[in-house]
């Protein structure tokens, strides 16, 4: 079994339940080592001095908060410790709010509450399903290494979930980061938009998380046992990305027939070639 990264209380009202938490997700990502080239030779980060070329010791350096360029204020790091939140030991639920109404982009990362005991089930079970059938989620905020979060909880399956929660003011207005987003209000053509909603629901689909792998790290995972191997790896070119398609409703009427099963991609494709712009 997993071990718990935390241990406290979940409280809500003057109902309360010993909990732990876990990690409810794990990086799979194929992890390096630096090395010289032609060696075995491991290659490692030092903290220079970028003036002088000098080694820096760790107990040497300081924090510096840059007011202009060059000019700093520095902090100490006992300083930050003295501000850091101390390790809280109660999750303290202070509302409830619809699950629905919490936007997807709030969410940060995601844990498991267990019970910290057998003889704790049943309070545990008791918030699970009543979180359940009402479909809330629970607000809180707790401290844990150093920091504070905003967190989430509602009932997964079996299972009480924790979510960190980004804080409203660290989420960037998309329209000061994003170019050439089109006004709200924007006219589009009332058959183009009917066609598009028919190709989204002919290519509805039940989620199936478990159809889904990370084909990246499955593909360094083979160049690195090919390697081991002494095999060499020749992939194959990837599709032609086809751009600025002069007709949007062609496209949508080929994109359905090819959904539907009586189109034909690639003799769509050439025809629609003859009709782009250069």
């Amino acid at each position: 079994m997993a071990r718990a990264m935390w241990s406290g209380t979940l409280s809500f009202g003057l109902v309360t339940v010993p909990v732990a938490l876990y990690s409810a997700t794990e990086d799979h990502s194929v992890r390096f080592r630096q090395l010289q080239r032609g060696t075995s030779d491991r290659v490692r980060n030092q903290r220079v001095n970028e003036r002088t070329g000098e080694e820096v010791e760790y107990s040497d350096v300081v924090k510096g908060y840059e007011l202009s360029e060059g000019e700093y204020v520095v902090i100490e790091p006992h300083e930050l410790d003295e501000l850091a939140p101390g390790r809280s030991r109660t999750i303290e639920i202070i509302g409830f709010v619809e699950l629905g109404e919490v936007e997807p982009i709030l969410f940060d990362k995601t844990y498991y509450l267990g019970p910290k005991g057998k003889e704790y089930t049943k309070v545990y079970a008791l918030l699970r399903e009543a979180l359940a059938r009402t479909g809330k989620a629970g607000i809180a905020k707790f401290s844990m290494r150093g920091r504070e979060y905003l967190t989430a909880v509602h009932a997964e399956a079996d299972t009480l979930t924790l979510h960190t929660m980004h804080f409203a003011d660290e989420i960037r207005d998309p329209h000061q980061e994003v170019d050439n987003l089109p006004a709200a209000d924007a006219t589009v053509q009332e058959r183009e938009l009917k066609a598009a909603e028919q190709l989204v629901e002919m290519l509805a689909m039940d989620w199936d998380p478990k159809a889904y792998r990370d084909e990246y790290e499955d593909r360094v995972r083979e160049l690195v046992e090919a390697k081991v191997e002494g095999k060499e790896i020749v992939r194959p070119e990837g599709p032609t990305v086809a751009t600025n398609v002069v007709d949007l409703m062609d496209a949508l009427n080929r994109s359905m027939a090819a959904a539907s099963g009586g189109g034909k991609p690639e003799e769509d494709e050439r025809n629609s070639m003859r009709r782009r712009v250069s």
